[in-house]
């Protein structure tokens, strides 16, 4: 078995787009979040979200005809092409293969095409819309980007994809079936997902508040989110930089509710993840929490938690109060803030957290601003809609000196 590193991000958020800007702003406390402008929201009671307000893919990716793919897609390419170049890898041809995970896949099409057919009646779909429609495009269009003509696959594991496509890279790696690997999620917002997580009565009104006594639901959000994994042999080879190690990961999928978290079930994933990566709860210095900020979700987190690390857990905090909730792009940010956090020495924060919930007792939200800490090992949670259970730990850089 190799051991498995990471040695590119690319983040691409509505706080910061490249790891330098994304790590300033997560270290910061920037919140992403505005009125959305992608849609008319008059019908809506709650207008919020975490949109890329400034995302233009034509200055960011090199090989792809921007017109030909849809914006999640181009969410994919752009922060795959910002990992490999933050990599230091130009073009990855045969041996590399591409994971991204998505929710919604291209869901502004369907809207489109569905508002379209509300409107003019029935007719043969907009051409252009409907060729970018499939979800597995998301991987392919990572891939023409950064040019890997291997393995390419879209991960469709609701809000827990992106840490399953990093999960499945690290696998591939791992085994020696390819020398790197570039992983992680998109999404975009758009009119459906917002409608459906309203019905759900699950949309906070204008904040996220994680693990807050006051927390009142999620914002929808959108981005893309890419890591480049490889070996630590080929690392150090080339010269690399190395942000941290991937150790292990976890997934499970208990099939217990279309939409609510199982604690026994996340717990059981936790300890699957921490025995694979050879890890005790009492080495780990930080968790990266699903944290959507609904009051289920929250206290299903904090229950699993405890009942993993016992009295003493580690600081936890959520990158959701800041970007919104990104959905198969989630765990990608989740990911990369968990690098960045062992690379340059903080744990991220929870913003908009003032209140202490007596429920999540023994929960450390880092609240309101970054901590400087040294981070060894760190753990990634992320859950998804159909009881999908996925984690992902990580440890520092190995010295290679």
């Amino acid at each position: 078995m190799h051991r498995v590193v990471i040695t590119g991000l690319g983040p691409v958020s509505s706080i910061g787009i490249g790891a330098d800007g994304f790590c300033h702003a997560v270290r910061a406390g920037k919140s992403g979040i505005s009125r959305i402008s992608s849609f008319d929201v008059s019908g809506f009671e709650h207008q919020m979200a975490g949109e890329v307000a400034d995302f233009d893919a034509g200055k960011l990716i090199t090989r792809l005809n921007v017109a030909d793919w849809g914006r999640a897609s181009l969410f994919a390419a752009a922060a795959a092409r910002l990992a490999a170049d933050d990599a230091g890898i130009q073009d990855f041809g045969d041996d590399a293969a591409v994971l991204m995970g998505t929710t919604s896949g291209e869901i502004p099409n369907v809207v489109a095409m569905t508002e379209s057919w509300y409107l003019n009646g029935p007719a043969t779909p907009d051409g252009t819309l409907a060729a970018q429609l499939p979800a597995g495009r998301l991987a392919l269009a990572a891939a023409q980007e950064v040019g890997a003509t291997g393995e390419t696959m879209t991960f469709s594991a609701a809000c827990a994809a992106a840490n399953c496509a990093i999960g499945y890279a690290y696998d591939l790696v791992s085994s020696g079936e390819v020398p790197v690997a570039v992983a992680g999620g998109a999404d975009a917002v758009s009119r459906f997902t917002h409608a459906a997580f309203n019905r759900l009565g699950a949309l906070a009104k204008d904040t996220c508040r994680p693990f807050d006594r006051e927390r009142d639901g999620m914002l929808t959000a959108e981005g893309g989110a890419a890591l480049v994994l490889e070996t630590l042999n080929g690392a150090i080879e080339r010269g690399a930089r190395i942000y941290a190690e991937v150790l292990g990961y976890a997934v499970s999928c208990d099939a217990y509710h279309p939409s609510a978290p199982e604690p026994k079930s996340i717990a059981r994933t936790m300890d699957s993840a921490l025995r694979r990566s050879g890890v005790t709860p009492d080495e780990v210095d930080y968790i990266c929490a699903h944290g959507t900020g609904t009051r289920l979700n929250d206290r299903v987190e904090a229950q699993a938690i405890r009942s993993v690390y016992g009295e003493t857990t580690p600081p936890v905090s959520s990158l959701k109060s800041m970007l919104g909730h990104t959905m198969g792009a989630a765990s990608g940010f989740g990911s990369i803030a968990c690098a960045l956090a062992m690379s340059r020495g903080f744990i991220p924060p929870t913003i908009n957290h003032r209140h202490s919930d007596p429920e999540l007792d023994g929960i450390d939200p880092v609240a309101g601003t970054a901590r400087e800490a040294t981070v060894r090992v760190a753990q990634n949670n992320a859950f998804g809609f159909g009881g999908n259970n996925a984690i992902v730990l990580f440890g520092s850089a190995p010295c290679t000196s």
